[in-house]
């Protein structure tokens, strides 16, 4: 007898799943941090099972916002200390810790299209909902992707037109 609950996406979970990554000390944690989100979203089963570039809409958004993310720790907090992905029937969370306890301040870009300060509008407006959460050496930024949307880049055409 398993205690896998179907759900609407298709996917069975038999309990949350959770991954981590130490990133103290790490070079390119950038990089690293988003290789990880990468195959773990690989070994979940969220990737496309055929190389389509358009179909992956929902997988190119998680790795954007991650990689944002990972930026910010870097610029702004002394860089992350770890990563953590955790999924649910209905929910891909990704946490990246730092050692700052500050929460971060979204800031008015300072022109549209050069660098600087649209990280967390994209965090923002691509993600389902994000925060901060105080831990005992810092603070988690986290952010959510529903598993439905993840769910539709494996069964759907891509809208893009090619």
């Amino acid at each position: 007898m398993t205690n896998s609950r179907p759900h609407p996406d298709g996917f069975h979970h038999r309990r949350p799943r959770r991954r981590g990554l130490r990133l103290s000390g790490a070079s390119r944690p950038v990089l690293l941090g988003r290789e990880f989100t990468l195959q773990v979203l690989s070994d979940w089963g969220f990737l496309p099972g055929r190389p389509d570039p358009f179909g992956q809409d929902a997988v190119d958004d998680v790795l954007l916002i991650a990689s944002e993310v990972l930026s910010n720790a870097c610029l702004h907090a002394g860089g992350p200390t770890e990563m953590v992905i955790t999924v649910s029937d209905r929910v891909l969370r990704v946490e990246v810790l730092d050692a700052d306890p500050r929460a971060p301040d979204p800031r008015v870009p300072q022109r549209q299209g050069a660098p600087g300060g649209h990280g967390l509008h994209i965090v923002q407006r691509l993600s389902d909902r994000w925060g901060t959460e105080d831990r005992d050496h810092g603070k988690a930024v986290w952010f959510e992707v529903g598993t439905a949307r993840l769910a539709a880049a494996l069964s759907e055409p891509s809208s893009r037109s090619r």
